[in-house]
């Protein structure tokens, strides 16, 4: 088959979708992805896929902006004539999913998530629900990746009930994210792993970090990715520097690889309060055996199970994530592994990243019969 791949960013797919498109070069079908070129893009072609520039500004709303990308997006189409597209995020799902409605292509979207537009009132939260009822009515499934999505999807009456799918996220690649013993050292380390955005908790997470410090001097409290630069919400460099400027909290830049970061820590937080999908952050440390902290969000708390694998706290609330590292730095040493264990046993029971692939897989063929 000859599909195409169309998402925000070149890091999204080489990021969370890299097991899946070797699986489809793999079983030869020819790959074709529609997404900005970014410093990810040779990591993408290098799998096999043929990238086409597309760019989109991910959180903009001016209507002639949007109008031209959605005409783009048509032409592009139009023009590659695949037999089937793959969709990731808001825009690429929405717009790409009307301009192969238009011409007869079958279009398989990914919710990953439904960021802060569904949690706000506003003109944009209305426009969205009918662009999304009309956009998806063709699609031969929606895949959608925690339950409350699926739920509001169909109490909507976004999308039918016989189109939905839901996954475990984006799932995680176990033998890749590998189980590694916790490093039991004197210091506790938490760590961030997210782009450097004030909706993933930054600064909730700074925050709590210096109200624990003065009880626990020995624990570590450390932010790993990108500067969200650019980005709705973004921390800059100027921002980081602020959030770390007491030295309780460190900064450790951005990373091709979390594998060593994560197996160094002894816990990951992400403390998000707007609408994620399912996080793969979250998923990659309780595949290494890592207890989890976060919010009692859509698709966070789906991850954990509470006192088991890790904790839950309320978003947005700094004192609230602060007792749940206190209540983790309480533990001995046997309890946090066991923890772990359960952490990594949870993910291969529940977010096996084999379950998101055999699903396209599936449903592609589903296509191709059609």
């Amino acid at each position: 088959m000859k599909i195409l791949l169309i998402a925000n960013t070149s890091f999204k797919l080489v990021n969370f979708r890299s097991t899946l498109i070797q699986r489809l070069v793999e079983e030869g079908h020819s790959l074709t992805a529609l997404v900005p070129v970014d410093n990810r893009t040779p990591e993408l072609t290098a799998l096999g896929v043929r990238v086409i520039n597309m760019p989109m500004h991910a959180t903009g709303t001016s209507p002639f902006r949007e109008l031209k990308l959605l005409l783009r997006i048509f032409l592009s189409i139009r023009r590659i004539r695949p037999d089937a597209i793959l969709g990731y995020t808001i825009k690429p799902n929405i717009y790409g999913a009307l301009s192969a409605r238009a011409l007869g292509i079958p279009f398989i979207p990914n919710v990953t998530g439904l960021g802060s537009v569904f949690d706000r009132p506003g003109l944009l939260k209305k426009m969205v629900k009918p662009l999304y009822r009309t956009a998806f009515r063709h699609c031969p499934k929606v895949y959608l990746q925690n339950p409350d999505d699926l739920e509001l999807f169909l109490q909507a009456g976004l999308i039918d009930k016989r189109q939905a799918r839901l996954l475990p996220g984006s799932g995680v690649d176990l033998a890749h994210f590998a189980a590694a013993p916790l490093p039991n050292q004197d210091q506790v380390t938490f760590l961030l792993v997210a782009r450097m955005l004030g909706d993933k908790g930054v600064e909730v997470f700074a925050e709590a970090a210096e109200s624990l410090h003065a009880t626990y001097p020995q624990a570590r409290f450390q932010l790993l990715g990108p500067y969200g630069t650019g980005k709705a919400g973004g921390l800059t460099q100027r921002d980081i520097a602020r959030l770390t400027h007491s030295g309780v909290v460190s900064y450790l830049g951005e990373t091709t690889d979390v594998r060593p970061y994560i197996s160094a820590a002894d816990c990951v937080v992400l403390p998000t309060f707007y609408r994620e999908g399912t996080p793969r952050s979250l998923l990659e440390a309780a595949a290494v055996g890592r207890p989890v902290i976060t919010t009692n969000m859509p698709g966070c708390r789906d991850v954990v199970e509470p006192g088991v694998t890790g904790y839950l706290c309320p978003p947005r609330d700094s004192a609230g994530l602060a007792a749940a590292m206190g209540q983790f730095l309480k533990l001995s040493d046997a309890e946090r592994t066991a923890m772990g264990n359960a952490a990594r046993i949870r993910m291969a029971t529940h977010f096996d990243e084999e379950t998101v692939i055999n699903a396209y897989l599936e449903t592609l063929d589903l296509v191709s019969a059609s």
